[in-house]
């Protein structure tokens, strides 16, 4: 009996300095949700081209006929590209929100100050980045760029949150390098990696965490 007491002890003592450490408040079903609206993105993005999945033509569309950049093209693309961030933002809160309250947490303590600071870093460098590949006409570049810095900045906020975390960036990374290489289907290895893995993983956390 003392042996399970102490046993118990232990366990109530790692669980409180793991939460006192990390963020744990997570939503599966946020990623899930997430993997959803990229894929609606880059469906009305295929839709507005006119092109399917197969295609690597696409790119020659965001310039006009006189060589110049096409507004609407980047504005479309602007405008999708910030429908699917900001719903995504929103849903990851509203959800894991409600998971920390279940949990009994708060939602915006340190941990989630940290977690926040290293997940930005990353992610405003790659899109200041990328605003400039688009700048010098590198448009080719941009969806494998986005992802590898999306990647990174898993990597980097995975010490304050769930290791499976990290293991996404990882595989986000080598998407973003693969997009690159291959940079002609850009928009389908975007789709994948902010698209499938997002589901995937999203429905990986759900059943683990739940």
């Amino acid at each position: 009996m003392k042996d399970s007491a102490y046993l118990e002890d232990l366990e109530k003592i790692r669980s409180m300095m793991e939460r006192s450490s990390r963020f744990l408040s997570l939503s599966g079903i946020s990623g899930i949700l997430t993997g959803i609206y990229a894929f609606a993105g880059v469906i009305a993005a295929y839709a507005y081209l006119g092109i399917g999945p197969a295609s690597d033509d696409y790119f020659h569309f965001s310039w006009d006929e006189h060589g110049n950049f096409d507004q609407d093209f980047y504005s479309f693309f602007f405008l999708d590209s910030a429908v699917v961030l900001i719903l995504s933002i929103l849903t990851a809160w509203y959800f894991t929100s409600k998971r920390a309250v279940r949990q009994g947490v708060r939602i915006w303590d340190s941990t989630a100050r940290r977690l926040a600071i290293n997940l930005l870093i990353p992610l405003v460098a790659g899109g200041i980045y990328s605003m400039l590949l688009v700048f010098h006409a590198q448009l080719p570049l941009v969806p494998g760029t986005m992802l590898i810095f999306y990647g990174l900045a898993l990597v980097n906020a995975g010490k304050y949150s769930l290791d499976d975390i990290r293991y996404l960036g990882l595989i986000e990374i080598v998407m973003g390098i693969l997009a690159i290489v291959f940079s002609g289907f850009g928009l389908l290895f975007w789709a994948t990696g902010f698209g499938l893995l997002h589901i995937v993983y999203g429905c990986f956390t759900y059943s683990r965490y739940k």
